[in-house]
């Protein structure tokens, strides 16, 4: 009986200590700094106002409106879903999406500043997914890992330090290891390979030639970039660069410590390269944001250190305790309700499991695997997270807006000169804004619904009194050494004002 305790106790003893090896190579790798995730909180409030104040409420009038170029009418005849689920979609006057705008503004401030950080993260999540339904046409693969992004963060303390409601700080261990944990990192990750993997699928990026091609699509490229267009041999050195590290991406969750912040930090270099060169909107600061998440312990206790050291410079301690604000409210009752607590952790990771299973689809019908695709329109391809890939567009393209006048004559009623087809001298200045460009470009896909929205808006706006509007899309042909032949001009649609 005595040696049959002892055996047990021994099989329980070699049991424990596996787990704590296991436990010990898992969490410097799937765990994440409590800083870290303040990080993240912090930087996702600044992208969803960047986001909202910087890009979506110039163009409040023009694309969440009815007086806009997609009116719920014509969001309803080519969006059904969409149409029903959106907040946004609830009227189409501009002082209820005001309105809505500044409930998200406010919600972001809450997320930034780390006060109610659940409820805060779910509000925003709800009316960025709205925004999105309400014109699916402004939606980039951004834009979706930034939802995924809001999603998983409603499961992980994104306020246990560095906020308002912020728990006391601690000199102990910092970083928390858990499902949700896991399913971020092995989320933002898979992005990168999959990434990878349609790029190896890519005769232009093997041949070295994807980059020269991107930088003659000149509707993309702003800031620095007309400059490092003319620069052939760096964008093929850029072309094999980032092939590789997209290969490397797979270390971001197998090193730790130094080579794991090394990889960090190249693939931050490569973002803010892509930021100072294209236009993209907030998608390269989305995936900053996410990189944060795999900077260790070690990078936190400097900032730390830095911002300790200020403190006695300020008067004041620049991360405050408020206190246990998270021991307020329903805390106390899932600490007395064991089985509420049971139930609810159950349902996270049901939760959890699930996205990770729906994410893993997505990117196995993304390169090619035979897997059950989601029902998603063509529309919003560019939601997808290929970026590029495994193709980059062989064309540049842009708008020829006709209008014609009672007399016959037709003029362009973008800048009021004559009809031309020629390529302009500048694609990127053809939009106005980051957000037309982004409906320029999807509007590639639309069917008549969308132009004949698109073209109602011209004839209303038009200083000019309108017969008809016929609107053309151009394309020029490019490869890695320029463009090709002549443009080509396709009507899209004539429409009677």
């Amino acid at each position: 009986m005595t040696g049959h305790g002892r055996s047990r106790s021994g099989r329980s003893d070699r049991v424990e200590s596996l787990l704590a090896s296991a436990h010990a190579i898992v969490k410097p790798r799937l765990g994440i700094d409590l800083r870290a995730l303040a990080a993240f909180r912090i930087a996702l409030g600044f992208l969803l106002l960047a986001d909202l104040l910087g890009y979506r409420a110039p163009g409040l009038i023009d694309f969440y409106t009815d007086a806009g170029v997609l009116p719920r009418e014509a969001l309803a005849a080519a969006y059904p879903p969409f149409a029903s689920l959106s907040l946004h979609a609830i009227a189409g006057s501009a002082w209820v999406q005001a309105l809505l705008f500044v409930v998200a503004a406010f919600a972001a401030v809450c997320l930034l500043v780390g006060y109610r950080m659940r409820l805060a993260t779910a509000v925003s999540l709800v009316l960025l997914a709205s925004l999105h339904a309400r014109n699916p046409l402004l939606v980039n693969g951004g834009d979706t890992i930034l939802l995924s992004f809001l999603f998983l963060g409603l499961f992980l303390p994104l306020d246990a330090r560095w906020a308002i409601d912020a728990s006391q700080r601690s000199d102990g261990d910092q970083r928390v290891c858990s499902l949700a944990t896991a399913t971020l990192l092995a989320h933002f990750t898979a992005i990168y390979a999959v990434n990878a993997v349609l790029k190896y699928q890519s005769d232009a990026w093997m041949a070295g030639d994807a980059v020269s091609r991107i930088f003659y699509l000149e509707e993309y490229i702003v800031g620095l970039g007309p400059f490092l267009a003319e620069q052939s041999t760096l964008l093929a050195a850029a072309n094999w660069l980032w092939v590789a590290l997209l290969t490397v991406s797979v270390f971001l969750v197998v090193y730790t410590g130094r080579p794991r912040i090394a990889l960090v930090a190249a693939f931050v270099a490569a973002h803010l390269g892509l930021a100072a060169t294209m236009r993209l909107g907030i998608f390269p600061f989305v995936m900053i944001a996410g990189l944060l998440l795999f900077l260790p312990p070690s990078v936190w206790d400097r900032i730390d250190e830095r911002v300790r050291s200020l403190e006695p410079l300020a008067g004041q301690q620049i991360w405050p305790n408020v206190g246990d604000r998270a021991r307020v409210g329903i805390q106390p009752v899932l600490e007395s309700r064991p089985k509420i607590r049971r139930s609810l952790r159950a349902s996270s990771a049901a939760i959890l499991v699930g996205f990770l299973l729906f994410i893993g689809v997505w990117h196995a019908a993304t390169v090619g695997v035979d897997a059950p695709q989601p029902d998603v329109d063509e529309a919003l391809s560019e939601a997808s997270w290929a970026f590029f890939a495994p193709n980059p567009p062989d064309a540049s393209s842009w708008y020829v807006v006709a209008g014609e006048l009672e007399s016959g004559e037709a003029v362009d009623t973008i800048d009021g000169g004559d009809i031309s087809f020629d390529r302009p001298p500048d694609a990127a200045e053809t939009y106005p804004t980051t957000l037309w460009h982004r409906y320029g470009t999807e509007l590639r896909y639309a069917d008549e619904h969308h132009y004949a929205a698109a073209a109602t808006t011209v004839c209303e706006r038009s200083d000019r009194d309108l017969e008809a509007v016929r609107i053309y899309r151009v394309d020029q042909p490019v490869d890695a050494d320029g463009p090709v032949g002549d443009p080509i001009a396709d009507e899209r649609i004539e429409h009677a004002c």
